[in-house]
């Protein structure tokens, strides 16, 4: 009997002790993976109150007689009354920026609109102006008056890696507020659009008409991008969405509040790929825009553009992001090939031009 005691508090117990607290601690890890982030609604409660949904509408002419569709009879028509006038309707969403009324959307959820409608989280409802729009990068700032705002919180560090989990909130197809989740699927993503700007954020989080103007965010319910498109065979998402980034977003609203556009850098030059074999360094000056910057500098369509600023012009896209980057009036050092010469060409960057603005 002593034995068997002895056996139990010496040898048993211990032993099993340790192979209780063994189990748990390889369970551990596992259980912390169950218990961790199982939930993400922390993330949507601090996101949530920064994201509205934008109701727009807009007066379109309407024929009331066939014969008004002719070019030619359209002003006998208007005289006659029977051409009348259509409201049309659009939904989006957007995002607080700063607690005065400032909100950024898509240009797209707002262009053309007679009246802008933004209502809020908390059930505020205001009319909104345009403030300034930027078609190249499908962006756009409009102004509220109304009290109480919560501006997004705005992730500092430019560290969203492929993988990483994001949610997107809006208003798909107008039934209210609607919270998403997926990955980010991929970085860098260009050419989806005619806008050659935007390196987008991709993400299979499920981006619907409506969600356009809305946030994407990430567990910690920091603004990391702004759904903007889908890529899809049919009116619903298929799982490959696009974002502006984060950075270019709010690089593009400070110089709206700035200066009412966005102010890009110019060289007024068509560029395109060397004919040839492909080994040539440089693009070709196509076409030079006559009074541009590049005009003024002595640049002739023919030449061969090598590099700016000693940055290598290997494709017109990356050459025209560079030139975007820079500041009107901004010294460019262009290195230039002409009739088998290489040279240096001094020129000052202008302003490129666009109809963008409160007017458009």
């Amino acid at each position: 009997m002593t034995q068997t005691r002895t056996l139990w508090n010496y040898v048993l117990i211990p032993a099993l002790v340790g192979g209780v607290i063994g189990f748990g601690l390889l369970a551990l890890p596992k259980l912390e993976a169950l218990t961790t982030n199982r939930s993400y609604a922390d993330a949507v409660s601090v996101a949530s109150p920064s994201v509205v949904n934008i109701f727009t509408l807009k007066s379109t002419a309407t024929y009331l007689h066939p014969i008004c569709r002719l070019p030619q009879y359209r002003d006998l028509c208007e005289r006659s009354g029977r051409l009348g006038r259509r409201l049309e309707n659009s939904l989006g969403s957007g995002i607080v920026m700063r607690e005065d009324g400032y909100i950024v959307t898509n240009d797209h959820v707002i262009a053309g609109a007679d009246d802008i409608i933004v209502l809020f989280a908390d059930g505020q409802q205001a009319n909104a102006a345009v403030v300034g729009t930027d078609t190249d990068t499908d962006l756009a700032v409009i102004k509220v008056e109304a009290s109480g705002l919560t501006p997004i919180d705005r992730a500092t560090e430019d560290n969203i890696r492929v993988g990483d989990i994001v949610l997107a909130i809006g208003n798909p197809f107008g039934i209210g507020s609607t919270v998403s989740l997926g990955i980010v699927s991929a970085m860098g993503r260009s050419g989806i659009t005619d806008a050659p700007l935007i390196d987008f954020i991709q993400t299979d989080a499920a981006i619907n008409p409506g969600n356009s103007g809305g946030p994407l965010i990430d567990t910690d319910g920091r603004l990391v991008g702004i759904n903007t498109l889908i890529y899809s065979n049919g009116a619903g998402s298929e799982g490959i969405g696009f974002a502006i980034p984060r950075e270019l977003a709010t690089s593009v609203f400070e110089d709206i509040l700035e200066h009412g556009e966005v102010r890009r850098g110019w060289l007024g030059v068509t560029l395109e790929p060397t004919p040839g074999d492909g080994r040539r360094t440089g693009l070709l000056v196509r076409r030079v825009t006559p009074f541009s910057p590049a005009s003024t500098a002595g640049i002739r369509a023919g030449d061969i553009l090598v590099a700016i600023n000693a940055v290598p012009a290997r494709s017109s896209v990356d050459t025209f992001k560079q030139l975007a980057g820079t500041n009107p009036g901004e010294e460019l050092s262009l290195r230039i090939v002409r009739g088998g010469l290489e040279f240096d060409v001094s020129a000052t960057a202008g302003q490129r031009p666009t109809s963008n603005g409160v007017n458009r």
